[in-house]
């Protein structure tokens, strides 16, 4: 149970899509976006967001279809996800910002970086997907089966669990084709921003030799491994992924 305080509630829509945006602003502080992973929301980060927001202005998001976001009709690509982003984020006043994705929210964080270089000015993927060498259904979930029966906390399965159900699995099955279909390979030479890779050392779902693979292709890239923890890093806890994007956004200055 978190004490998190209750947040800003944004609408921004466009066509078929919604995007909402929660906010606990914290005046004169840096500014991040959250970005989820496919079948989440932004309510499964909240110790994530409590510890963080003690030090910056966080804003999480909930994509289409995901969360308290409505469900159009289409599932979105990566690059269209990541074009109403920017969209949703300059309509508030939130840009530019150091931008957060865990797991496929990584995905639309990359795209966003190349394709809206004003919006973002450092990038955080943990846990970054799909790993190239097993781009399918079967092997992303034998994947996930793996990370669960590591050992997660019954609060964090929990969580997930809830999360998954409320989208559903027609949703998260149309979601996933995109998902699978990106490339993010392609679009990392185009990042210009400081970016950092984070995984958890026990993340079978984000291998060592992916996430080394993504850094290298990052023009500006670094990489960060968190001890015992696996893909869910960011969900199970505030620390210590909060203390480690804090303390590489403050030594890690932007082009302003």
């Amino acid at each position: 149970m978190t004490t998190l305080p209750d947040p800003i509630v944004a609408s921004f829509i466009r066509d078929e899509d919604e995007i909402q945006l929660f906010r606990w602003p914290r005046e004169g502080a840096e500014r991040i976006v959250l970005v989820h992973g496919i079948g989440m929301g932004h309510a499964v980060y909240d110790r994530f967001v409590e510890r963080i927001s003690e030090e910056v202005d966080v804003t999480a998001v909930d994509l289409p279809g995901f969360g308290d976001a409505a469900e159009p009709k289409h599932a979105a690509s990566i690059p269209h996800t990541a074009d109403l982003l920017a969209a949703a984020l300059r309509d508030q006043g939130l840009t530019p910002a150091t931008a957060v994705g865990h797991s496929m929210g990584a995905q639309v964080v990359a795209e966003l970086a190349a394709r809206h270089p004003d919006a973002v000015d450092r990038a955080v993927l943990v846990a970054p997907t799909v790993n190239a060498r097993e781009r399918s259904v079967r092997r992303q979930a034998l994947r996930m089966l793996e990370d669960i029966a590591r050992g997660r906390e019954p609060a964090v399965i929990a969580k997930g669990m809830t999360a998954y159900l409320r989208t559903g699995p027609r949703w998260f099955v149309k979601k996933l084709g995109p998902t699978l279909e990106h490339r993010i390979e392609r679009t990392l030479p185009r990042v210009a921003q400081p970016t950092l890779v984070l995984r958890g050392v026990l993340d079978p779902v984000c291998p060592r030799d992916w996430a080394i693979r993504i850094t290298s292709l990052l023009p500006r890239g670094e990489m960060l491994q968190l001890e015992g923890r696996g893909h869910e890093a960011l969900i199970s806890s505030g620390e210590p992924v909060a203390r480690r994007v804090v303390d590489w956004m403050r030594s890690t200055p932007v082009d302003r």
